[in-house]
């Protein structure tokens, strides 16, 4: 299941950006979104989803 960004909670920081594997994560009006047919939740690369570790804002990337 790939994760989503909830933007009412995005704080735009872009921290997640440059963190996903799958460059699934992207900018859109103001706040960021993930392609989730891009997203693997880092499977083959980390054992946790790096956009949710690295979000400073707790429940914010979430699984969709």
């Amino acid at each position: 299941m790939p994760f989503k960004i909830i933007a009412s909670q995005c704080t735009s920081c872009s921290a997640c950006e440059p963190e996903c594997p799958n460059v699934a994560i992207r900018e859109k009006g103001g706040t960021f979104v993930i392609d989730p047919k891009k997203c693997t939740e880092c499977e083959g690369h980390f054992d946790t989803a790096q956009c949710a570790v690295v979000c400073p804002v707790p429940d914010t990337c979430i699984p969709a």
